[in-house]
Formats: C-alpha cells, sequence, structure tokens
C-alpha cells in the first residue's frame, strides 16, 4: 500500500468519499465532523437546505486549511470557467431555479500539487492548482469542472445517501475511525475506510459508477453550450489513462476518486465527430500562463525555482513553440520574483510583455505580472503605472443574496454571464495594495465598496477595504469589514467578536459616532448572532 504524508491523507481521499465510496465527512478530523449538522437515519433524501449546510460546515474547515489559496489571478481563470459552464447548464435544464436559489456556487483553491478536484455539498467545488498546472488547454480543465459541476446539479452525494439507506450509520462510523486513524497512521486509515462487508462495498461501488457515468455524461453536453471544445473531454480522459497505465505514482488522486474504465473512455469518444476525434484542443496563450503560475506557486522548492528562472537564457528557446515560449517566460518571471532575483525577473517580464503583445488576453495578465514584480520590489510607483490603463472585459457573475435579503446568502447563485467594465478583482486587489503602500488610497474605496455590495461573500475583499477603511482612519468601518471577512468564511465567532469590538469603539465614541455605520453594526450583528446559534445548535446536536 503506498504511504501518503499525513497532512495529504484526508485531501487525497477527498472525492473518493464524497462522490465515489464513503460519504460525506472524511475531509475533517473527528471534532470537526461532530459539527456537522444532523442529517436523519439516510432512510430520506437529504434536502437542498441540509446539503446547503452540511456543505457550508465542510467548507468552513476548508478555509482555515493552510493549503487553502486566495489567489486573485488563478481564481478568476478557474471561476471564469465555472461561471460558463453553469450558464450552460441552466440553459440545459440541468440547474434547476432551486439549486440556483439554495446552493453557494463558490470554489476554492488548494495549493497542493496533487492532479485532483472535488465536488462537495451544497454547490462548493475544489480544484487543486496541480490540475491547473497539467492540464494542456482550459478546454481540458472545463471538462474536469463540467464533470464536478454534473456531480452538483444531479445531486449525487443526496442520492448515495438516499440509496444507501440504513447503511449510513455504519459507513458514518466507519468515515469516523478513519479519520482519527489518519492522524496516527494513514495505512490503518486506509485500511478502515476501505474495509467493510464486500457486499455493501459493491453496493456502493456500482452506484458510484452510475453516477461517474452520469457525470460524464452531462458534464460533456454542456461543453460546447459554455464555449469549450468537447474534444477536452477526450484528451483529458487521454491523460487519465495514460496516467492509469503508470500505475497512478500518487500525483494524480482524481484517479483515485474517479476510477476509469473502459466504457467510460469508449462512451466519451464515441461522442465527438469522427472527423474531430484526432483534433486535441489548442491552448490559449493565457491557459498556459495559468498553468505556469499554478506550477510556480505549488512548487516551493528553491532549486527548481532557479532552474525555471533562467530556461529562457537556453539556446533552444528560439526554437520553441509560441505557447511554450510563453509558458516558460510567465514561470520564470514568477519564479524569480519569489526567489527576489530582481535582474532576472524584470529580463523575463519584458521579454513576456513583447511575447504576447498581440494577444488581448495574455498581454493583460503579463502586465499583471509585471505589476506584481514591482510590488513585491518595494517600487510601488512602478507598480501602478504597470498596471494596464483599461482590463479587458471579463464574464461576471451576477450578485444574488439570500432570499432573507441579508448579506451571508450566496453571490453566485445567478450566474448570467455578462460583460462588465468594473475593474477586474485581481487588478482591483493589487491596485489597492499598491496605493496602500503608496498612501493614496483615496481612489480605491469606492470601487471596494461596490465590489463587496456586489460579491459580500468575497472575504478577501473584505479584508482588502479593512486595510484601507483603518488607513484612511475608519476605524469603525475597518472592524465592520473584517467581521464581514469572518462571515464570509463561516467562522461566525469571530464575526460576532469583531462586531461587538465596533459596538464598544462606538459607544466610546458617544456623540462623535457614524450613527449610520454603527446603525449597519447592530443589524449586522444581531443577524451574524443568529447564525452563531444555529452553528453552535447544530454542534451540540451531533455530539
Amino acid at each position: 500500500m503506498q504511504k501518503l504524508p499525513k497532512t495529504h491523507i484526508l485531501k487525497a481521499l477527498t472525492a473518493s468519499v464524497l462522490i465515489a465510496i464513503q460519504g460525506v465527512s472524511l475531509l475533517m478530523s473527528p471534532a470537526h465532523a461532530a459539527a456537522l449538522p444532523t442529517l436523519g437515519d439516510g432512510a430520506s433524501s437529504l434536502t437542498t437546505g441540509d446539503e446547503r449546510r452540511l456543505g457550508d460546515s465542510i467548507v468552513k474547515e476548508l478555509y482555515r486549511d493552510p493549503d487553502y489559496l486566495d489567489d486573485p489571478v488563478l481564481q478568476e481563470y478557474v471561476e471564469g470557467i465555472w461561471l460558463h459552464l453553469q450558464d450552460a447548464a441552466r440553459k440545459n435544464g440541468e440547474l434547476s431555479p432551486e439549486l440556483e436559489e439554495r446552493f453557494a456556487w463558490t470554489l476554492l483553491l488548494g495549493k497542493d500539487r496533487q492532479v485532483n478536484a472535488f465536488a462537495l455539498p451544497g454547490g462548493y467545488m475544489g480544484v487543486y492548482l496541480g490540475l491547473i498546472g497539467v492540464v494542456s488547454s482550459r478546454d481540458e480543465l472545463a471538462s474536469v469542472i463540467a464533470h464536478e459541476t454534473s456531480h452538483i446539479t444531479q445531486r449525487h452525494i443526496a442520492r448515495m445517501m438516499a440509496q444507501q439507506g440504513k447503511q449510513t450509520p455504519l459507513m458514518l462510523a466507519s468515515m469516523l475511525l478513519g479519520a482519527l486513524a489518519a492522524t496516527r497512521s494513514p495505512d490503518a486509515a486506509m485500511a478502515i475506510m476501505m474495509g467493510g462487508p464486500a457486499a455493501m462495498m459493491q453496493n456502493q461501488l456500482n452506484f458510484s459508477r452510475a453516477m461517474e457515468s452520469e457525470a460524464d455524461r452531462m458534464g460533456y453536453s454542456l461543453m460546447s453550450p459554455a464555449g469549450f471544445a468537447p474534444q477536452g473531454f477526450v484528451s483529458m480522459f487521454g491523460k487519465l489513462q495514460q496516467a492509469s497505465r503508470l500505475n497512478d505514482n500518487g500525483s494524480w488522486p482524481y484517479l483515485r476518486s474517479h476510477p476509469l474504465t473502459t466504457q467510460r473512455i469508449a462512451d466519451m469518444d464515441s461522442r465527438i465527430p469522427p472527423g474531430k476525434r484526432a483534433t486535441e484542443p489548442a491552448p490559449t496563450l493565457e491557459h498556459v500562463m495559468m498553468a505556469a503560475r499554478a506550477r510556480v506557486i505549488s512548487n516551493p522548492g528553491a532549486e527548481v525555482r532557479r532552474q525555471w528562472a533562467t530556461l529562457p537564457r537556453s539556446g533552444s528557446f528560439a526554437g520553441l513553440p509560441q505557447a511554450e515560449q510563453v509558458a516558460q517566460l510567465y514561470a520564470a518571471t514568477l519564479s524569480a520574483l519569489y526567489l527576489r532575483d530582481w535582474v532576472i525577473a524584470r529580463e523575463m517580464v519584458q521579454r513576456l510583455l513583447t511575447a504576447t503583445a498581440g494577444n488581448a488576453q495574455a498581454s493583460i495578465q503579463a502586465k499583471w505580472l509585471n505589476a506584481e514584480l514591482e510590488f513585491k520590489a518595494d517600487n510601488a510607483q512602478a507598480a501602478l503605472a504597470a498596471l494596464p490603463l483599461q482590463s479587458s472585459k471579463a464574464p461576471q457573475a451576477a450578485p444574488k443574496v439570500a432570499a432573507s435579503g441579508n448579506l451571508t446568502g450566496p453571490s453566485l447563485a445567478t450566474i448570467d454571464v455578462i460583460e462588465s467594465v468594473a475593474p477586474r478583482r485581481p487588478e482591483l486587489l493589487l491596485k489597492a495594495d499598491i496605493l496602500l503602500k503608496l498612501n493614496q488610497v483615496g481612489p480605491i474605496a469606492s470601487p471596494l465598496q461596490t465590489w463587496v455590495t456586489d460579491h459580500p461573500r468575497d472575504g478577501g475583499a473584505w479584508q482588502m477595504l479593512a486595510r484601507v477603511w483603518r488607513s484612511q482612519g475608519q476605524e469603525l468601518r475597518a472592524l465592520r469589514a473584517e467581521a464581514e471577512a469572518q462571515v464570509a468564511h463561516y467562522d461566525y465567532a469571530a464575526a460576532v467578536d469583531r462586531f461587538k469590538a465596533a459596538q464598544d469603539l462606538a459607544r466610546k465614541a458617544g456623540a462623535k459616532a457614524d450613527y449610520f455605520e454603527a446603525s449597519i453594526i447592530d443589524t449586522r450583528l444581531r443577524a451574524v448572532n443568529e447564525l452563531l446559534r444555529e452553528q453552535l445548535s447544530d454542534k451540540a446536536i451531533n455530539k
């Protein structure tokens, strides 16, 4: 049996537990699992509300995981792909109005190098940088995300629990034992989780295979309507099949959670028109840049980064295709940035700017990287000058709050793809960082406020807004923004603490207090206190 690092044993088996074999709580330690909401005895179907609460409980722990990554550039790229697929699912009738309203539709990135992605209950999806770094095109990445999206829209977790019926308590006990064993011995955890009566396991596996085939078919049907080449499904299957033949060396956890079968491969291949089967989707320059970014961020080794930083200086570089040249230049720039070798970084980014000058999206990414470089090199004025004068338009999710009208509801529930002239998130947050260093935050406060109004679950943007307001001497607003950042990550106890600190500050200010702001804080504190009581009640029930 292959040994896995203790810190990765739970993550490596996430999707197999959530979708294919075991259940829904392996991501967490036993203490975390105790906080899950009551799901009944498994004999009845899981409601959409229960499924969302279950997902919220899991995601709360994921936000605390050191592997959680909020990289605005990669987040926007992957989320943009997902939004197009959600839009296609809605138009195809696969995304019901109920799921659109009740589910979170939130994507989380993990900086681990494992090649994996997973769907969670309640409309959450996780994607590891290892997957982004290994796929050859955005179409291949879209095929994986489309597959996982179909797991969500078809509510496979809820269906699995209904199918299992009375077996559910036994499975939950097995998962808890496995989670406990994982803290001491990954091998023991694997044995416990994969143990159990053979008949029960076979039934689970059969149901899992049916789900996987359904997710393949429905995911494939999203590709063309979403603007992606369906061949990406077949070429991605080819990569998975090749990795499977290499006996899965541990870098492809997706194979463990989504085992390939000849039927699945043949089914996908047969759906491609004969004349197009051999046509592998061509990578866009933007994609190869994002894949390079994922590889560099997920590989913290200084020696590897030193090699990447100088690779474009090799004699063979000139003979490479443009896409490979752009990928190497992006990786070289970012690697040199992490190594703080500003001479090499500036050389590579100038070459990258030249290489991408004729491609709008790639040029934007190169300019953002140039600004990021100058900011990290403590040259804030040059960083500001390096930002694009106007970013090209990017797909945005139409904002939507919960039916209650408060800011704690899903912000990505409605996915009409619209064109926006507002600043894109990567540029907005980078510009805010730059202006903070220059003590010139005045121009950025209003755009940030507009952003968090439209995206109330963007914890990173709330934190940035807190820094901006604090730099302006608006401590009361800064405390509220910090509280909203905690709400966005479901840490209601921490949010209540920040709201109470804001209340205390308002009382001490007396007549000088901003009464409008204080009123907002009082209202939000009451709402979040109620959410905290529900959260604690769920935890108490499940102890």
